[in-house]
């Protein structure tokens, strides 16, 4: 019986254990401060929720039959693309941050529409709060150094030039000047 880290059996046969071994899942998650991992915890609430209403309206078919399979790919769509950006979140990547921040934006303005125009405080506030929530986990320091890639006793601006279009211009120089 193979245990955690033994090679897989090919690699016995084929004589070369290099690159054979299992990663596990804390190899492939970044160093991402808990705010980040919870903001994706908490971003992926619409997108199950999404799920859900996608569900309930094929079940409950109040569109008409032309439109009601449009409308629920829409919603899963929406869906799906909510529940990666948490996943990049929760597994620390990056490039995760700036939709999250977009569909946290998304939920304070339907959560606004809910509690105000339409008369519906009982589901707009919560959704609202959900969404400042994300807003407010995604721009705290340490989710902004871990954003920008800070340094030991480097100041965010330094950061920002470094790896801006500042900083890739200055790196770029150096390197036709050192060639």
């Amino acid at each position: 019986m193979l245990t955690y880290g033994d090679p897989p059996w090919w690699s016995a046969v084929s004589g070369s254990l290099e690159g054979c071994f299992a990663v596990s899942i804390a190899d492939k998650l970044s160093p991402a401060p808990p705010e980040v991992r919870l903001a994706g915890a908490v971003t992926a609430l619409p997108g199950l929720a999404l799920i859900v209403f996608a569900i309930l309206l094929l079940v409950n078919g109040q569109a008409g039959p032309e439109n009601l399979l449009a409308e629920v790919a829409y919603y899963l769509v929406l869906a799906a693309g909510t529940l990666a950006c948490a996943a990049g979140l929760v597994m620390g990547k990056t490039w995760a941050r700036s939709p999250g921040v977009v569909v946290a934006l998304i939920l304070v303005g339907v959560g606004w529409y809910g509690a105000g125009p339409s008369g519906q405080p009982l589901w707009g506030v919560p959704l609202a709060l959900v969404g400042v929530a994300v807003i407010v986990l995604l721009f705290r320091r340490p989710s902004r150094a871990w954003a920008l890639g800070l340094r030991e006793g480097e100041t965010e601006e330094e950061a920002a030039e470094r790896d801006g279009a500042a900083g890739r211009a200055a790196r770029r120089e150096r390197e036709e000047r050192d060639s």
